[in-house]
């Protein structure tokens, strides 16, 4: 993994990379995630332990943050916590996902409700992991609005996924109704986002989840800027047009 880790600060390219923090004491399983976001154009970095991890997120700019739940010093929730509530952390808004090997019932949504924009099973795919990279790059094609893996183990089965699919689309096309007034209501639109962060857990809308947990945070610290509302818009209009199809 020593490749990994070397300094690449002399490739020019390497400034446009995304920078990927990948938190896991596991040396196969960090070695896989590291490895394969090399391979699709991320700049990885690796560390064993919980609180170095922290340290790194700290006093480094990370665009990513996969953190897994279990680590000696200090586990996902414990790491984003305390970078959450450090506003002079380098990486305080960046977007993080857990990395588990088991995931207990009721678990998921604790997470996500946490400010984690996913979870991510091991093992994994290259698949999968493209998508937790999509995250940070809102503007890909590629991306996956809805994943409707991730919705079947928050629900537990088709036609409860199905309903509550039904009941976000009521919600999201509310939402844009009347996202112009709740935008100069800072307190409201962020317990409206609140209640919203949990239906898209439930219902596998990762990528508007990712941007509610942003835009939510950006409220709460100095009130919401037009590009973040823009992102969340177009978030939200992608994840209306999933779910009509």
């Amino acid at each position: 993994m020593s490749s990994l880790l070397a300094n690449t600060d002399s490739d020019p390219a390497s400034a446009t990379r995304i920078r990927v923090l990948v938190a896991d004491d596991d040396p196969g399983s960090c070695r896989f995630l590291c490895d394969g976001l090399d391979s699709m154009g991320a700049r990885a970095e690796a560390c064993m332990d919980g609180m170095t991890a922290l340290q790194r997120a700290r006093t480094e700019p990370f665009d990513l943050l996969l953190l897994d739940c279990r680590m000696p010093g200090a586990g996902a929730l414990q790491i984003l916590t305390a970078l959450r509530e450090d506003e002079q952390a380098c990486s305080a808004e960046s977007i993080a996902v857990a990395t588990t090997a088991e995931l207990e019932p009721g678990t998921r949504q604790s997470l996500l409700d946490a400010g984690f924009s996913e979870i991510l099973l091991k093992p994994c795919g290259l698949a999968r992991l493209q998508d937790v990279l999509a995250l940070v790059q809102p503007d890909r094609r590629d991306v996956r609005v809805l994943d409707d893996r991730a919705a079947l183990t928050a629900t537990g089965d088709a036609t409860t996924m199905r309903a509550l699919r039904l009941l976000l689309r009521e919600e999201l096309a509310l939402l844009h109704q009347e996202l112009d007034a709740l935008s100069r209501d800072r307190a409201g639109f962020s317990e409206r986002l609140h209640r919203l962060r949990s239906s898209c857990g439930f219902c596998g809308a990762a990528a508007l989840s990712t941007q509610t947990v942003l835009l939510q945070r950006q409220l709460l610290l100095r009130g919401a800027t037009p590009i973040a509302l823009a992102r969340f818009h177009k978030a939200l209009l992608a994840t209306l047009q999933a779910l009509d199809s």
